[in-house]
């Protein structure tokens, strides 16, 4: 049984435009799953049909095993928790400490557990300082901390991030890396992400799912992905820098390991120096 899972699952607004078609996707427990494609490919609408937001047209999506009905939509919302690419789409609060507890409290809990996770949580994303201030004077990489923390208050066993690093500066988006990948190990999550930046994917996802018009036209690892340069360009994509520039040396004798990663690829060229010393 899947954590996630969707079952040719199709989705077409009105006016008959079809955002998915056929979409066939899964998520295992603490995995990191990257959806990428260019604008328009269906990544937002296969998002909001992951905890019931939107419905399908045909198909299914199974929580659990379980397919998302009326009567367990509540308990589904709490277990797949998502953070829009825009944080002001979900931050409306007086105050963050106000707007983290928003999702505590309709979820039923007493005021003690409101309190300790947003406590956790404010911790978790060192944001304490951040707990009187009024939401909409927050920078964009602020905003957007306290986005994905009133949905962490939920305790989500699935966390969703439509384009997480959009709108931040080099600085928050190595801070946002580093903390998504906590996640998994530390807190035992599912994180699912979009991103136009496909040299971060290596750093943060362990498979990929490629998206163009409404459907999966690619999946697999992050290796068996960016082997395959012709699926991305195909949709629009490009290789990242890192492992570009290693095919290439491959391809010109370097006797040279296969990089995705900063950390690897150093030592790649460390190893490959070495050998011909």
């Amino acid at each position: 049984m899947h954590l996630l899972e969707t079952r040719d699952l199709t989705h077409t607004y009105r006016g008959d435009v079809h955002a998915l078609e056929g979409v066939n996707f899964t998520a295992e427990r603490k995995s990191r799953i990257a959806v990428i494609g260019p604008n328009g490919a269906g990544k937002s609408t296969l998002f909001k049909h992951f905890n019931g937001i939107l419905k399908p047209t045909s198909g299914e999506v199974l929580v659990r095993g379980e397919p998302i009905t009326k009567e367990n939509l509540r308990e589904v919302r709490k277990f797949v928790g998502i953070v829009f690419q825009n944080p002001d789409d979900q931050i409306f609060s007086p105050t963050v400490e106000q707007d983290i507890a928003f999702g505590p409290i309709n979820l039923g809990l007493d005021a003690a557990t409101v309190a300790h996770r947003v406590e956790e949580v404010l911790r978790l994303l060192g944001i304490e300082d951040l707990r009187e201030r009024v939401p909409h004077q927050l920078s964009g990489g602020e905003k957007k901390r306290v986005a994905i923390a009133g949905i962490l208050a939920m305790e989500p066993q699935v966390l969703v991030l439509d384009e997480p690093t959009a709108g931040l500066d080099p600085r928050g988006v190595a801070d946002l890396v580093a903390f998504v990948n906590r996640l998994p190990d530390e807190y035992g999550m599912t994180v699912i992400f979009s991103t136009h930046h496909l040299d971060l994917v290596a750093e943060m996802a362990d498979h990929i799912y490629v998206m163009d018009k409404g459907r999966v036209v690619g999946s697999g690892t992050v290796g068996e992905v960016f082997a395959r340069p012709e699926l991305l360009t195909r949709t629009g994509l490009d290789v990242p820098p890192i492992p570009k520039l290693i095919r290439s040396l491959q391809e010109n004798g370097v006797a040279i390991d296969m990089a995705y990663t900063y950390e690897d690829a150093k030592m790649s060229f460390l190893d490959a120096y070495t050998r011909r010393r």
